[in-house]
């Protein structure tokens, strides 16, 4: 026996209802964020199994759709035995549209959608992955990590965008805007008029401080930037872009520090992985960046069937749209951005690294394809070289890897 759930979460609670293989409703309800709401769906479900198939309650299954796969309700869910299958948002907005016209929508009737497809499509929906406690712990530095950076980043451009609009010259002075040494100066001196008062000593003493080589060269240039003419802004503005500028400057210290800090962590958890070893053996992946695939594909050795199976994940895979005649093939832009980010800064990394990896590139370069197709292609063949890896325990080999594009290369 069969039961069917669709789980219409918010951030304080859940509307549920149950439905039968006839797609008969047997009940809903609004439950709780939290174990009191998980232990009223555990009663709930259990009375309902009961009234139906009365002491063997072992032989019924009970499926949940839900638009998620990860956080405490959803770890819940996996734990109580239920299987738990992960619905796209865009998937279940599009079933809506199947089953009424009038553009109405509200909890209750999400929860219908969500059960009624667990009942009738759960052959194509995906279950939740039963990744262990491990990668879990992995998934969250990396991710954190990387959030961080791409603040970082942001907050380097809104640096930028303030300075080109007050103080061009120091565009002119720095190369690096988020740069200990850049940080530093512009610190003391975040208006055009103290900046050209900094002198050899002390602009070489932040070069120094942040290892910069040719320091007395390096020092000149920025000190003749700073001093040049350029076009400014009356005082009072530069005064109030220069205390915007020195929090942005203050922001990105704190995140800058903080990206060093959790670097550390994500070395510590991702070197217990068992499959650590597997991930660095491939070309272009140290131990940030392999932390991020790992953490992105998973460590449940039932998720991915094939190779292909994880190419579709990765989003790497191309996607055919064919019609009469006409077939075409195109990249796929649903896809999960993270780690689609890791797998194309692996495959520009393996190019210095594999000289397999570069043959293949080259030879996509060749036919026609421009550098971030050929990039792509190349992603997705170091996801099926992973996937083999993975699948038989083994550690990467060059050889191995690339031994049927060498040869049908020479053919």
């Amino acid at each position: 026996m069969r039961l069917f759930v669709g789980d219409d979460w918010a951030e304080d609670h859940h509307d549920v209802e149950v439905m039968d293989a006839a797609g008969r409703r047997l009940g809903r309800a609004r439950l709780p964020e939290g174990v009191a709401g998980m232990a009223r769906l555990h009663t709930m479900i259990g009375e309902l199994i009961g009234e139906l198939i009365g002491d063997d309650a072992d032989e019924a299954e009970v499926l949940v759709g839900i638009e998620t796969d990860r956080g405490p309700w959803v770890r819940a869910l996996v734990a109580a035995g239920y299987t738990v299958l992960a619905v796209n948002p865009l998937q279940a907005a599009r079933f809506r549209d199947r089953l009424g016209v009038s553009g109405a929508k509200s909890d209750a009737g999400d929860a219908h959608v969500l059960a009624d497809m667990a009942r009738t499509h759960a052959h194509e929906l995906r279950p939740v992955a039963g990744d262990s406690a491990q990668i879990e712990a992995v998934k969250v530095v990396a991710r954190t990590h990387k959030t961080l950076i791409w603040e970082r980043t942001r907050h380097t451009q809104r640096l930028r965008h303030a300075l080109r609009d007050y103080f061009p010259a120091a565009l002119a002075a720095f190369d690096d805007l988020d740069a200990a040494d850049t940080l530093e100066l512009l610190g003391k001196a975040p208006t055009p008029a103290q900046a050209a008062r900094l002198t050899i000593a002390q602009i070489s003493a932040a070069l120094k401080r942040a290892r910069r080589k040719n320091i007395a060269e390096k020092a000149a240039a920025v000190q003749a930037a700073l001093r040049a003419e350029h076009l400014g802004q009356p005082e009072v503005v530069a005064a109030a872009y220069a205390a915007s500028v020195q929090a942005l400057i203050a922001v990105l210290n704190v995140l800058d520090t903080q990206v060093k800090a959790l670097q550390r962590q994500v070395d510590a958890y991702f070197g217990q992985h068992p499959a650590a070893e597997i991930i660095l053996s491939q070309p272009g992946l140290g131990s940030v960046l392999g932390a991020r695939v790992l953490a992105e594909f998973g460590d449940d050795p039932d998720r991915y069937a094939t190779a292909k199976a994880r190419k579709n994940y990765a989003g790497t895979s191309p996607i055919t749209r064919a019609s009469g005649k006409k077939k075409v093939a195109l990249a796929r832009f649903i896809h999960n951005d993270r780690l689609i980010d890791a797998l194309l800064t692996q495959a520009f990394s393996a190019l210095r690294f594999s000289p397999g990896a570069r043959t293949y590139y080259d030879t996509q370069r060749a036919r026609g394809s421009g550098h971030n197709a050929a990039l792509r292609q190349l992603a997705n063949r170091l996801v099926g070289i992973l996937h083999g890896c993975l699948k038989t325990g083994t550690l990467y080999n060059e050889t191995t890897a690339w031994s049927h594009h060498i040869t049908s290369t020479a053919a």
